[in-house]
């Protein structure tokens, strides 16, 4: 699957908030200034052409919903980052948000159960 561009990554970051909606609800959602209903219709048909997002219809409406799951794009997302960023080393990426995002007490205790569980 290839990565989305921004803007279809905002719109499914709406979508999955929503779980399912109507185009003029995705607008609504949107920060201002809003995007025009007829780029978010056709953003989300271009989604649906891909293969990400499905829909009821009701006459001529449409409700859509997410057929990529958040969690999955996530997963591949970050392997891209890992392979990109830091040479496939996942310990690389863990450390660079060690260092990066100075990390407090609890939250690297938090790191290293969750690594020990593993």
């Amino acid at each position: 699957m290839e990565k989305l561009t921004k803007k279809e990554e905002e719109l499914m970051q709406i979508l999955w908030q929503l779980k399912k909606a109507f185009v003029k609800d995705i607008v609504a959602k949107y920060p201002d200034p809003k995007p025009h209903y007829n780029t978010v219709s056709s953003l989300i048909r271009v989604l649906q052409e891909k293969g990400i997002v499905g829909f009821n219809a009701y006459g001529n409406t449409y409700e859509y919903y997410p057929l990529l799951k958040k969690e999955a794009y996530r997963k591949i997302y970050m392997k891209e980052i890992v392979s990109q960023y830091f040479d496939n080393s996942f310990p690389s990426a863990v450390a660079a948000f060690v260092k990066e995002e100075k990390l407090d007490e609890k939250e690297v205790e938090e790191l290293i159960k969750l690594i020990q569980s593993k």
